[in-house]
């Protein structure tokens, strides 16, 4: 017979992180397979406006977009929003807002 592990204790079943902004409660996609699609697109040093709108899609759920179209971000401000997403599920050297 097959060796059968179960390792449901191992893991988290959390639910999606989210970031806050003036109060409201932004969800961020954090599943594994999202997440690498995210990671390949901002790998590189640079990544360029096409890389960040892909990853901006793939980050946030239509609910959460919704919320960010009423925030009215500048492109600056677009760009914290996706890095900050990332860090926030991929964890990082400081705490989520520093940089």
């Amino acid at each position: 017979m097959a060796r059968v592990m179960d390792i449901t204790e191992k893991l988290t079943f959390d639910g999606n992180p989210k970031l806050v902004i003036r109060g409201k409660e932004i969800e961020v996609n954090a599943d594994a397979p999202t997440m690498l699609k995210v990671m390949a697109l901002m790998g590189n040093d640079d990544p360029g406006a096409k890389d960040i709108v892909d990853a901006y899609d793939l980050l946030f759920p239509d609910k959460s977009k919704k919320e960010i179209d009423k925030l009215k971000l500048g492109f600056q401000d677009f760009i914290v929003l996706v890095q900050e997403a990332v860090q926030l599920v991929v964890g990082g050297d400081g705490e989520p807002g520093e940089r």
